[in-house]
């Protein structure tokens, strides 16, 4: 079995490998993502949506690499807690790491998690009944020694899915929002949470909605000759 290095605190995205039959190793980390995007655009002009997500998921995908490479294993278990030395020595090594990034795009505005709960009041009034795309960059990188078969790749591509917000009176808006869920998640909602019953409906990948497309997965692991059966548990 080869192992996958998550590269995300997300628990949903977690969550959704595993539902897959994937445990993957976690490590988070700490790329200042304002940053990422202020420099990008100094390089490269205006993002589209659907490249600032895949830039992100770069940034974050290649610190966790070169932290990898730095300490040669991850400091977080699948369940993304600290581990002690010890712990950490008997750690397995990871194969290939997987780094995400998601924002919800609304009238060509990206956004993506609210600062405050007022932020996430005025997000879900400006939202409700209307339609945006959930955006999730998402990048590879093979991690694998060449004598293991490993590519030495890097490269990633972007899922997008259109999603259909039910029109929620501003009673339903305060409630969602004192839950404190729509704070924490990209788009101040989720489909497989607390907002569930706030989204009528989605066109695509609903994985891709909560953070992660498998199928898109699925396709960047056959480019570096990877079956995803090969990473099940």
């Amino acid at each position: 079995m080869l192992r996958l290095l998550l590269a995300s605190r997300s628990p949903a995205r977690l969550a959704t490998l595993r539902s897959a039959g994937v445990t993957p190793l976690v490590r988070v980390s700490d790329v200042d993502e304002d940053a990422v995007l202020r420099d990008a655009r100094e390089r490269y002009g205006d993002l589209e949506p659907v490249d600032a997500v895949l830039v992100l998921a770069r940034a974050k995908a290649e610190e966790v690499a070169r932290a990898v490479e730095a300490d040669g294993i991850p400091d977080g278990t699948a369940d993304d807690t600290t581990v002690s030395d010890d712990e950490a020595s008997a750690a397995p090594e990871p194969d290939l790491l997987v780094g995400c990034d998601s924002m919800l795009e609304l009238d060509g505005e990206v956004l993506g998690k609210p600062a405050d709960a007022d932020e996430a009041r005025a997000r879900w009034r400006a939202m409700r009944g209307r339609v945006g795309v959930l955006h999730t960059g998402h990048w590879l990188i093979d991690l694998r020694d060449t004598q293991d078969g490993g590519t030495g790749a890097t490269f990633g591509a972007t899922a997008s899915t259109t999603v259909h917000f039910a029109d929620l009176s501003d009673a339903e808006v305060d409630a969602y929002v004192a839950t404190g869920e729509p704070l924490h998640v990209a788009g101040a909602f989720t489909v497989d949470g607390l907002g569930g019953p706030y989204v009528e409906r989605v066109e695509g990948d609903h994985h891709n909605v909560v953070g992660i497309s498998l199928p898109l997965v699925r396709e960047l692991l056959g480019e570096v000759g990877v079956g995803w059966h090969e990473l099940r548990d």
